[in-house]
């Protein structure tokens, strides 16, 4: 069979060396497959499992480049860890920033692969993973991600994969929500009897019988009395497949939901069911399996009084080779999943102690990756009386997770902390329930060494560190919040405080429009104040393709005197010498080098002993004849 296989990557700050690393390198996951992916073996290479590969670039004006020497390397003996190294040449030749998205295709025909590679930015992707999406295509090499935006409701089989606080059974339900769902969760004592279904204790009115068995009457009326009996009870699976096929004629879909079914050992749970769960291009289970006999016994019941025509009949045997295979559907004896029924799961990747999900059942699935993003909802954490903004928290730590883990796996989802209906994060929900996983789940093996987690410098010992319990203070027998420590531990991380002068937004990141005010550059609307520096300057690389990253620097440098924090542009080591400099935009210019764009302390509502500085900038840009145009139009 042929198939096409895909990896896709969003690239960090680490692997294109942002973060001072030499290496520049794509980190492969943990359960790649080699040997599918390369339809080979590895080599030992000084105690280095290695894969030498030739690929061809599928980039936007690459197309004709010449096949590409690559090279798979995992350090089994080591680290476990599996990339493809030594790739700075290629990146610079693509103009690879951090955040793109690199897609590896291996595509398989009569066994021999052939390699593509392909650099995309985030607005080209349609998807936005932070760690790797994986799919397979079978006899097609039409990428699963490419899909129209309906697509979430077309696909049969299909896992939301994500952090926690993603939304993915939001969306789940969202999409169901007027549809017939039954839905489980799996956990490490899920098998196959409890998604099935098997013989239970249950209760039951039996009659009352005589020593010799015979029923006891009072007069002409029988008696009878509750008793325990055990029947076959149907389970999630079960339930689900008869009523699909119960709606198959009207074509009404039938939805199966698993809750966190990497909780559970899909082998195991699944069973003989794995079989079904290839489809044909109908939406029908390519592969029937025979039903034990207790299930067919339920299913034939249930199914007892439905008829169908000649014409069904004919539609479901010729899918088969015209066997006979609708009769022994509908009593029961051979088990086929319908074309309405549609089982869709969940996913966290952070979660600890999970089944692993081997290759063969991962391609039988398509997979929509859930991004972290904000959901616009306004959420602020209440501590010592002040307002910090949760996506500027969510933002910046979940930047310190992705750099102290090299993973993406353990950052925070917007709703992982929810608010009260105030839109408040109360100090103890955020300690308990925030902090407390940090503590406990993210950073506890990486020994606490970054600067968020220091404490205030005493007399007797510099730089202390935050340990959990210093976040309570007992209080009698109850625990108290002190909320100093987690006000010191936000100011640390550099969470935007906010104002009430600018509606409860950060000033930074403002929106706009919340001013009645549009903003656009060269016509391309601006949402957040503090992305008008960027955007120009943006534009202006756009314009002059040929000026180098000390021309761009040059030109605009000047420009810093309308910033509260006195830089705008900066290249990479200057960048780094700035104490907020991790707070930037990074664009690459004609030479291949990045230079980047400050983006805070810039200000649209006037406070109290600061000035209006994005106003100032806008002037002074217009006022330059840089070829930049920023419009300010009234809302009102």
């Amino acid at each position: 069979m042929n198939k096409s296989i895909f990896y896709y990557k969003q690239l960090t700050a680490t692997e294109v060396g942002n973060k001072g690393t030499h290496e520049i390198y794509i980190r492969m996951p943990n359960d790649f497959n080699s040997e599918d992916f390369f339809q080979a073996e590895l080599e030992s290479n000084n105690g280095v499992l290695e894969k030498k590969f030739k690929a061809k670039n599928l980039t936007k004006g690459h197309e004709d480049d010449d096949l590409i020497d690559l090279r798979f390397v995992h350090f089994a003996q080591s680290n476990n860890e599996k990339r493809i190294p030594s790739l700075g040449d290629l990146f610079k030749a693509n103009g690879v920033q951090e955040n793109d998205v690199v897609r590896l295709e291996s595509r398989i025909k009569d066994g021999s692969p052939s390699f593509y590679i392909t650099f995309l930015r985030p607005d080209e992707a349609q998807i936005n993973p932070k760690s790797f999406c994986f799919s397979v295509i079978n006899d097609n090499t039409q990428d699963i991600c490419e899909h129209s935006k309906n697509q979430e409701e077309k696909c049969l089989q299909q896992i939301f994969y994500g952090a926690p606080g993603t939304s993915k059974s939001y969306t789940i339900n969202r999409i169901t929500r007027d549809k017939e769902v039954i839905r489980t969760t799996f956990h490490p004592d899920s098998d196959y009897s409890t998604f099935v279904g098997a013989y239970k204790p249950t209760t039951d009115m039996l009659p009352i019988c005589n020593e010799l068995g015979e029923p006891m009457k009072i007069g002409g009326t029988s008696l009878h009395k509750e008793q325990i009996v055990y029947k076959f009870v149907a389970q999630s699976f079960l339930q689900a497949y008869i009523n699909a096929w119960k709606m198959w004629l009207d074509g009404t879909p039938q939805y199966l939901v698993i809750e966190e079914i990497n909780r559970g050992n899909c082998a195991q749970i699944f069973g003989d069911l794995f079989q079904l769960l290839d489809r044909n291009d109908a939406g029908y289970s390519d592969y029937p399996i025979t039903a034990d006999k207790d299930m067919q016994k339920q299913i034939g019941n249930a199914f007892g009084k439905i008829n169908l025509s000649n014409e069904k009949i004919i539609e479901i045997n010729s899918m088969y080779n015209g066997k006979s295979i609708a009769e022994k559907i509908f009593n029961g004896e051979l088990l086929v999943l319908p074309n309405n029924l549609y089982i869709w799961a969940t996913m966290n990747t952070s979660d600890q102690s999970l089944f692993p999900i081997d290759s063969a059942f991962k391609r039988r699935w398509d997979w929509t990756y859930m991004p972290i993003s904000d959901a616009g909802k306004r959420w602020v954490i209440e501590v010592n009386n002040k307002h910090y903004d949760w996506w500027d928290f969510l933002t910046k730590i979940n930047d310190k997770i992705a750099s102290t883990t090299s993973s993406e796996d353990k950052k925070l989802g917007y709703f992982f902390c929810k608010a009260d209906k105030n839109k408040i994060i109360k100090s103890d929900r955020f300690v308990g329930k925030v902090l407390f996983y940090l503590w406990n789940d993210v950073f506890k093996d990486y020994e606490f060494n970054n600067d968020i987690f220091n404490d205030e410098s005493d007399s007797d010992v510099e730089n202390k560190k935050l340990s959990f319990d210093k976040f309570y203070k007992v209080d009698g027998g109850n625990s108290i919040v002190v909320e100093d420590k987690v006000e010191l531990f936000l100011r640390n991380l550099g969470v935007t405080l906010l104002t009430e002068e600018n509606n409860n937004l950060p000033y930074g990141d403002a929106v706009v429009s919340s001013s009645n005010v549009e903003i656009k550059v060269n016509g391309q609307k601006v949402q957040y104040v503090n992305a008008v520096p960027y955007t120009a300057i943006e534009q202006y690389v756009k314009l002059n393709p040929n000026k180098t990253s000390e021309e761009i620097l040059r030109i605009w440098d000047p420009f810093k005197q309308y910033s509260i924090r006195k830089w705008i542009v900066a290249g990479k080591e200057e960048r780094e010498a700035h104490k907020d400099g991790e707070y930037s935009y990074e664009i690459f210019c004609a030479d291949g080098n990045p230079i980047y764009v400050n983006k805070d302390g810039w200000m649209y509502h006037p406070r109290k002993g600061l000035r209006d500085t994005i106003s100032e900038f806008i002037q002074a840009v217009n006022a330059a004849n840089l070829g930049i145009k920023i419009e300010e139009n009234s809302l009102q």
